[in-house]
C-alpha cells in the first residue's frame, strides 16, 4: 500500500513539474517518467541546465554552474559557503573534480506549482546572477589572457566587457610597492 501512495506522489509531482515548465515556456525535454532536463535562459551565462528528479520521496535538482577554477580555489569555495546563507531551498555543491554545482532537496508532498518555480528561480540567481563573480574569483588570470590574445588578433573583446576592472593594469609610476 506505501508503494502505491509513494508511486502516485510521485506521479503528482511530475505532473506539477511538467506544468510549470510548460506554462513557463522553458524548452525541457523527460528522458525517463519523473526526469526532467530543463534549459534555463541567463544574463550572464548564456543557459542553465537543470536536471530535475522526482524520485521516490523527494525531488532533487541539480545544475553545473562552472568547472574548477584555475586559481584562488579557497577564496571561491569561501564566497560559496557565505553565499549559500542566503540561498532558499538550494545550494552550492563541489563534486569530487571540484566543478561548482547548485543542489537542492523537496519532499514531494511539498511540490507545489510555487515551490517549483521559486526553487527554478534560485537556481538561476545563483548559477545566472553569481557567473561573472564566480569566474572572477576563479579564472582572472585566465581572463586577462583571453582579452591580450584576443587584442593581438584584433578581434571583439565586447564579451569581457564586464571585466575591463581586471584587465587594468597600474603604470610604471602607480605600481604598488
Amino acid at each position: 500500500m506505501a508503494d502505491k501512495a509513494a508511486e502516485a506522489e510521485r506521479q503528482r509531482a511530475a505532473q506539477v513539474i511538467e506544468g510549470v515548465l510548460k506554462d513557463a515556456e522553458l524548452d525541457w525535454e523527460s528522458p525517463a517518467p519523473g526526469s526532467y532536463v530543463v534549459k534555463l535562459p541567463g544574463t550572464r551565462k548564456l543557459s542553465t541546465t537543470v536536471s530535475l528528479i522526482a524520485g521516490r520521496h523527494t525531488l532533487s535538482l541539480n545544475a553545473f554552474v562552472i568547472r574548477h577554477p584555475d586559481e584562488n580555489e579557497g577564496g571561491v569555495h569561501r564566497w560559496l559557503l557565505e553565499r549559500n546563507l542566503k540561498l532558499f531551498g538550494v545550494s552550492y555543491a563541489v563534486d569530487p573534480l571540484g566543478d561548482i554545482y547548485v543542489t537542492g532537496r523537496l519532499p514531494l508532498p511539498a511540490v507545489t506549482p510555487e515551490e517549483v518555480d521559486r526553487l527554478l528561480g534560485q537556481v538561476l540567481e545563483a548559477a545566472d546572477g553569481s557567473f561573472n563573480t564566480l569566474l572572477e574569483l576563479g579564472f582572472a588570470s585566465a581572463i586577462r589572457k583571453e582579452y591580450d590574445w584576443r587584442v593581438s588578433r584584433g578581434e571583439s573583446t565586447r564579451n569581457l566587457d564586464a571585466f575591463t576592472h581586471l584587465l587594468e593594469r597600474p603604470s610604471p609610476g602607480n605600481a604598488p610597492e
